[in-house]
């Protein structure tokens, strides 16, 4: 009898990943000190680890490098790398300022509503809120250009099954047409 491991198997019966959640999510910054300081400050992010080496782990280039992991709360780990050796870190200017961000959750409207009010008393300039139908969000850039949101739900169990059975019909829609569905027009109608 021939036995097959469990890695064949899952291979053999088209077994899907099964993911727990983001290990963490990592982004560029200018200068390492200057973000975990930034982000302490700001957000009540604690840096959790830092890993520092000359030589790549995946590619054994020689690119010194420094690696921090801030806790976002939940088992959520925002990341970055300083590359002191690379060239001026920049923006993809082929994409609008708006569309790469990174969101993070807040408690409620009010918990939105106070964050704006500290991230203004310390002179970081902050859109919003915006109301998106199921949750409202601020907008503002740490130091390395990186915008950030935070957003609070405000959405029923109701809205957010009605935009998950629309999700599909959406996106079918929309890679056929380029042009915005209206399935959750609703969203934006919506009043203050």
């Amino acid at each position: 009898m021939v036995k097959i491991n469990s890695f064949e198997n899952r291979i053999n019966n088209n077994t899907m990943i099964n993911l727990k959640r983001f290990h963490h999510v990592a982004y560029r910054c200018k200068d390492a000190k200057e973000t975990v300081d930034w982000y302490q400050k700001h957000l009540n992010m604690e840096l959790t680890v830092a890993i520092a080496e000359n030589e790549v782990p995946s590619t054994k280039a020689p690119d010194p490098y420094m690696h921090i992991f801030l806790d976002a709360g939940m088992g959520n780990v925002l990341a970055f790398f300083e590359i002191p050796n690379s060239p001026n870190m920049g923006r993809d200017e082929n994409t609008p300022q708006w569309v790469q961000h990174i969101a993070l959750e807040v408690e409620d409207v009010d918990a939105l509503v106070a964050a704006k009010a500290d991230l203004q008393a310390q002179n970081i300039e902050v859109l919003g809120p915006v109301n998106h139908g199921v949750f409202k969000s601020i907008y503002f850039f740490d130091p390395n250009g990186h915008r950030l949101e935070l957003a609070a739900n405000t959405g029923t169990v109701e809205q957010y099954a009605e935009l998950k059975r629309v999700a599909p019909l959406m996106v079918e829609e929309w890679a056929q047409t380029k042009k915005a569905p209206t399935h959750a027009a609703w969203l934006h109608q919506q009043e203050d």
